[in-house]
């Protein structure tokens, strides 16, 4: 007889305890969803040479800085744009090793060259770091870039 008082009372107690649950679960959900963002940043790729960070984890993605063709150490890989497109591949190499993902994670990247006519020269260098499905891609003929450089690529992969 006291069973039956009681039942009525428990399913209402296990009717709210479920609604909790599913809300706590949404919440955390939209929790993950609206993290902060957080800055990756390595010692094997030159250092920001301005007010921003080589790199931004949020909302999952991964924001790469447009990296330069110069070394860790701050000096330019080479005077001709081979071997600053290959610098600039490496450095983002290393900011996505730092996050812990590779090229393959790519989905987007931007290459600023000073002159055009380089074009398919960075092209041999920049096919070298990726298979298909190739990230979608832009190129963009500026009239200079910091610190003289030839070549700066920039890259936004997924971390998920």
């Amino acid at each position: 007889m006291i069973f039956i008082f009681f039942v009525p009372f428990l399913r209402e107690i296990i009717a709210k305890f479920a609604f909790l649950a599913v809300n706590w679960v949404i919440f955390a959900q939209i929790l993950q969803r609206t993290k902060m963002k957080k800055v990756i940043s390595t010692k094997d790729a030159p250092q920001a040479i301005g007010p921003y960070s080589q790199a931004i984890e949020a909302n999952g993605f991964l924001f790469i800085s447009g990296q330069l063709g110069v070394t860790p150490e701050g000096k330019f890989a080479g005077e001709d744009v081979r071997a600053q497109a290959e610098q600039s591949m490496l450095n983002l190499k290393a900011i996505l090793a730092q996050a812990g993902l590779s090229f393959e994670n790519a989905v987007k990247t931007t290459i600023f060259l000073t002159n055009i006519e380089d074009f398919a020269a960075v092209n041999e260098i920049y096919a070298k770091f990726f298979s298909e499905p190739y990230p979608a891609r832009s190129t963009i003929a500026v009239k200079t870039l910091p610190k003289g450089g030839l070549v700066e690529i920039e890259l936004i992969a997924a971390t998920k």
